[in-house]
């Protein structure tokens, strides 16, 4: 049954293909795009990304894709779910630039503060559990605390709403590795790299 495409955005930030060949494994309507047309006729959204925060946020403006995004996702509230970068897109401002983000969630993106993590390294790179919150969804379906995910990341995001909070994860302390609010996903953790508890989460992803 085709519910329409799910449509990669592409603002230049890598980790494309890999969301795409395993989205491609689950569901055939799957699309990378740049083309505000092509995200306007979007069923669902990913937003993916690898790397810097301001970087991301002026690739998008550029591409003249903040408006598409902003009228599908707040207004339209088609689902979305953002990956690591993308995840802190979401968020009102970032420490990594000191650049606003898209303000899907009030919350901020701020830097692992090494006086909390003792002997641990940053980026927090490796793989790790996440802890389920009472905010529970369909996208945690068939995970349990047993379930383990690929991280690479030197930010992470604090939300000021803890009913925002999907699930947290340790890393000498708790911070949140993923949010959720209304038709807004987004997981710190690269799904597309977690084997069968990433496809898994793009499998839920799907059936939302």
């Amino acid at each position: 049954m085709n519910k329409g495409n799910i449509v990669i955005v592409d603002y230049g930030m890598g980790n494309l293909y890999s969301v795409y060949y395993k989205l491609k494994k689950l569901y055939r309507h799957v699309i990378i795009s740049s083309c505000a047309d092509e995200i306007m006729d979007a069923s669902k959204i990913i937003l993916p990304g690898v790397g810097h925060f301001a970087t991301g946020m002026k690739h998008i403006k550029e591409r003249n894709l903040l408006t598409p995004l902003q009228k599908k996702v707040m207004e339209e509230k088609v689902p979305v779910l953002g990956i690591c970068l993308g995840m802190q897109l979401m968020t009102i401002y970032s420490e990594e630039g000191n650049t606003e983000g898209l303000g899907w969630f009030d919350a901020t993106t701020i830097k692992f503060d090494k006086s909390k993590l003792n002997r641990l390294k940053i980026p927090h790179m490796g793989w790790n559990n996440i802890h389920k919150n009472e905010n529970e969804s369909p996208i945690l379906n068939g995970i349990n605390e047993e379930s383990m995910f690929y991280f690479v990341h030197s930010y992470y995001v604090l939300c000021k709403d803890k009913t925002d909070i999907l699930c947290t994860t340790n890393y000498d302390f708790s911070f949140t590795s993923g949010i959720i609010k209304e038709n807004r996903i987004g997981v710190q953790f690269h799904p597309e790299k977690s084997h069968e508890y990433g496809m898994q989460i793009l499998k839920n992803f799907i059936d939302i």
